[in-house]
């Protein structure tokens, strides 16, 4: 039995990830649920963005019967602190689709979500795009945490056209990879 009022982010999305992939709906994970998984809760995000392909109509029906319920453009179970969102797909970063992703086990089930360098690239894309200062932040807590491959940060910042803002945030990182 799950306890909704203590389930870790983390654990709601292995559950959930394994609950609807039984009902033959595949997720993806994406947004600041990434960055907590993958910055070991150095940023803690309240709701869980997930990608799907499937008819909304069915996923509706599959949530129901999990005990969700929808309000606004949210999922919540009652007594649970995270709420569900399906956000529209293609997964994509920038201007880059995604098409390979992760798999992280948990005691609840499998989630597939993006990868830790394409987690760094979603949240770049919001400093690089937007300047949100929060999106950076968050792209450092996971470089803190993981094993990154800067060249592919590299080439893909390159690609979107932000050499300048990539130097930036790699000093950023220098400077507190050092503290």
């Amino acid at each position: 039995m799950i306890d909704w009022a203590t389930i870790s982010l983390k654990e709601m999305a292995g559950f959930l990830s394994e609950e609807l992939r039984k009902k033959g709906i595949d997720t993806v994970l994406v947004g600041g649920a990434c960055v907590t998984i993958y910055s070991k809760n150095r940023y803690q995000s309240y709701d869980l963005d997930y990608v799907t392909y499937v008819d909304m109509r069915k996923v509706k029906k599959a949530l129901g019967e999990l005990g969700f319920r929808e309000k606004d453009r949210y999922f919540q179970h009652e007594g649970c602190q995270w709420l569900v969102e399906f956000v529209s797909p293609p997964i994509a970063v920038g201007n880059e689709s995604i098409q390979k992703f992760n798999d992280i086990i948990t005691s609840l089930g499998t989630i597939k979500l993006l990868k830790p360098v394409d987690s760094v690239k979603d949240r770049l894309s919001s400093f690089y795009h937007w300047h949100d200062k929060q999106g950076l932040e968050q792209a450092i807590n996971i470089c803190l945490e993981q094993e990154i491959d800067f060249n592919e940060l590299e080439r893909w910042s390159i690609a979107e056209k932000q050499e300048s803002k990539f130097k930036m945030f790699k000093e950023l990182l220098n400077k507190r990879s050092r503290t």
